[in-house]
């Protein structure tokens, strides 16, 4: 057994730990395995260990695993970083999702650039729920109205919400944030029968999203192990 095979199980085991301990079933918990600044031989290792869903956060690197790892298997693959407009063709041409919608500009170019051949792009919606200066998403109030452009894009479909809370170490604080998308997740679920996702948690806060209702986890240090960006970043 390979490293991130062993790694992988050891994340599934706790995802389970922790959907028991909330009456929930793993089944209804998607990991999503992220492989940002990893090659795509890692990513390679993870598929044959049964692992199909990766998110990545760098346009560029993202589009080079896919096409590398175009063949025998069919991973799932969700755009999870900060879009910028000039990339959004990248993300409307070659992934299945993308979790980092925060403005209609954004929206409309992925629509618009979505290729005929394809299904729909699935989107999630960020939210800011900590209120930081430091990360993109939109205020909650600000929810029912972009929500409401985005599902009325033909090429693009709602499925619900994102976000990387602040960091906090306090379990009970944790949940209350991830509570708080819960409920927002909620009250988007009466609008629109398509919504059925809430990418929340990460190493740190896995157990109070789950606890909270999260339905995508996004791991990566834990499967893959500690990132090395060298001497210059990956690409946007």
């Amino acid at each position: 057994m390979t490293s991130i095979q062993h790694n992988l199980q050891e994340v599934r085991q706790r995802i389970a730990a922790a959907a028991a301990r909330c009456g929930r079933s793993p089944e209804e918990i998607t990991l999503l395995a992220v492989s940002k600044t990893k090659p795509a031989s890692d990513v390679a290792e993870a598929l044959q260990a049964g692992q199909l869903a990766f998110g990545e956060n760098y346009v560029q690197e993202g589009v080079d695993k896919i096409l590398t790892l175009a063949g025998a298997y069919q991973p799932e693959w969700h755009f999870i970083g900060p879009l910028q407009s000039n990339k959004s063709r990248l993300v409307a041409e070659h992934f299945a999702w993308c979790h980092t919608v925060d403005r209609l500009r954004i929206a409309t170019r992925l629509n618009d650039q979505r290729p005929a051949h394809l299904p729909p792009l699935n989107v999630l919606i960020q939210v800011n729920i900590s209120d930081e200066n430091s990360k993109s998403g939109i205020m909650p109030d600000a929810l029912p109205e972009l929500a409401q452009a985005v599902a009325a894009l033909p090429n693009l479909q709602l499925r619900g919400l994102m976000a990387i809370p602040a960091p906090e170490k306090d379990y009970q604080r944790q949940l209350a944030v991830c509570q708080e998308m819960a409920d927002l997740l909620a009250s988007l679920k009466k609008h629109y029968p398509s919504v059925d996702t809430l990418s929340l948690g990460m190493s740190d806060d896995m157990e109070a999203a789950i606890a909270a209702g999260s339905t995508m986890v996004r791991i990566g240090t834990a499967i893959f192990g500690a990132r090395d960006y060298g001497a210059t970043p990956p690409q946007q």
